[in-house]
């Protein structure tokens, strides 16, 4: 059994991102049943030390029609009972949707409030719209919707995702639309979580309709758009697991969620196409690359499932484990969360 974080802010911030996670999967499933599959998304649920300091639980479907990867994830995890450790509680919804027709997009969305003992607490927010192949429509309205929830907030959250997002070995970004703020505390709790909640269902709603708008579009299928999906969601396996600070920490944290964290992971990945940006990296990343390559079936394309994801899991994690300095090179916006050293000790 899951033991919850005792703080009145937590108990808050997962209540917010139940919600959130509630209203995707209702949203996702009434478009499969539109689509004309009917899926339910089945939940899964893991535990952090057997549920002692928490664990999570996440709604997920794969390999259908509509969706190739989908999952919904809220997690929890606390020290209540290890007042010496930094971190008190961390309560995210994580979610990535990448779906099978290669003119739909994948999206990205994140929403999660940090606890540190004796410390102010802070939100991350990030919604990020993933198209394989760009529509300009698709591309504003997503904007759009984002920029009339944040408000005042806009400018300095896509200043950062362009930041964070950005892969400096392939000079591209990953996804078109970038919306990342990090730390954010203006004193006021309940003004930050009207702000999270705001943004979260704007990101949400506005993917559901740019699906619903390409789904009333039956858009063709053609067997170019999708060599364009794969390699595009090559490109984003390699930002995931090259140069993603989130998922490096979860990783590295823990061993306990490996499949969950890695939900993020397209279905299929073009080996060749990874292999080709070898001579882009400097050590010790081309050594992550080739032991990322290694834990993909050889085949084209190589199908990225739940045994995979453990290998892969442990190819990040016992490469910066071994090389820490490393992890100078990943991703970040304006500042760097201190998540891996947020469980240790003060």
């Amino acid at each position: 059994m899951m033991v919850p974080a005792s703080s009145t802010r937590a108990v808050d911030s997962l209540r917010l991102v139940e919600a959130l996670k509630l209203r995707f999967v209702l949203g996702l499933e009434g478009l499969s049943a539109d689509f004309g599959e009917r899926i339910a998304l089945q939940n899964h649920t893991w535990l952090r030390d057997e549920g002692q300091h928490g664990g999570g639980h996440r709604a997920c479907i794969a390999d259908t029609q509509l969706y190739g990867r989908a999952s919904v994830n809220v997690s929890q995890v606390h020290y209540d009972d290890l007042p010496d450790k930094r971190l008190k509680s961390a309560t995210a919804l994580s979610t990535i949707i990448h779906p099978v027709p290669p003119r739909l997009p994948s999206v990205h969305i994140h929403v999660s409030y940090t606890e540190i003992r004796d410390e102010a607490g802070y939100w991350r927010i990030m919604a990020d719209l993933n198209p394989s192949i760009p529509r300009p429509e698709d591309t504003a309205w997503f904007a759009e919707e984002i920029q009339k929830a944040s408000g005042a907030w806009y400018e300095e959250g896509t200043l950062q995702g362009d930041k964070y997002f950005y892969i400096p070995a392939l000079e591209r970004h990953r996804g078109v639309n970038h919306f990342y703020l990090e730390g954010l505390n203006s004193g006021e709790f309940i003004q930050d979580y009207t702000l999270a909640e705001s943004i979260g269902r704007a990101a949400i709603d506005a993917y559901l309709t740019i699906l619903r708008r390409c789904l009333d579009r039956r858009l063709p299928v053609t067997e170019e758009a999708i060599l364009e999906q794969l390699g595009y969601h090559t490109v984003y396996f390699f930002q995931v697991l090259m140069l993603d600070r989130g998922t490096t920490s979860g990783l590295l944290v823990h061993d306990q969620n490996d499949v969950g964290i890695l939900g993020s992971l397209p279905r299929a990945v073009d080996r060749e196409l990874l292999m080709s940006w070898r001579s882009r990296l400097v050590e010790p990343q081309v050594r992550l690359l080739d032991q990322l390559v290694a834990a993909l079936p050889n085949t084209r394309p190589a199908v990225v499932g739940e045994q995979e994801k453990r290998a892969l899991a442990e190819v990040v994690r016992e490469h910066f484990r071994a090389h820490p300095e490393a992890l100078k090179e990943q991703a970040s916006g304006f500042s760097l969360p201190a998540t891996v050293a947020n469980h240790g000790k003060q």
